[in-house]
């Protein structure tokens, strides 16, 4: 399986979510943003969901959809939307598949020890499946504004 890289065709791909089973295939034909976060119900997490969440029919009314992705479990995936309304999909990666096509594992300072984890990452695919833009290492305020402007920009 290679991996994605801005200007190339996303690889080919089948994960579950809360929405059922999302490949590369049913992404086909909207813009998507994918985005990966650490973890559920965390703080940071939480507020980039919502960010996502309260300006998601701006995206839609841009044609585009949006899909988180963690290494949570569908059943943890499930209470964060519940408790969140999250309009969106979630896919569940305990395996770590979609993290390593999208190289987003890295080694990270937690309390002072190093932890291996998903680094906060934002890709835009286009309508044909072409990854056209990418943000990794990212901080979480303002940065759904500077996707939602990159989608416009492209829409």
């Amino acid at each position: 399986m290679s991996e994605v890289a801005v200007g190339k065709p996303i690889p080919d791909f089948v994960a579950a979510s809360t929405h059922g089973d999302i490949s590369q295939e049913t992404l086909h034909g909207r813009t998507t943003v994918v985005y990966f976060y650490p973890k559920d119900s965390t703080p940071g997490c939480t507020t980039q969901a919502q960010g996502f969440r309260d300006h998601h029919q701006d995206f839609a009314d841009a044609g585009c959809q949006i899909v988180g992705v963690s290494r949570d479990s569908l059943k943890s995936h499930a209470n964060f939307t519940e408790k969140q309304g999250l309009p969106f999909a979630l896919i569940a990666d305990p395996d770590e598949n979609l993290c390593e096509l999208f190289k987003v594992m890295k080694m990270k300072n937690m309390y002072g020890k190093q932890v291996r984890g998903i680094e906060r990452s934002t890709f835009l695919i286009d309508k044909q499946g072409v990854l056209i833009k990418e943000w990794r290492g990212l901080r979480v305020p303002g940065h759904v504004d500077e996707v939602l402007k990159a989608v416009r920009e492209q829409a």
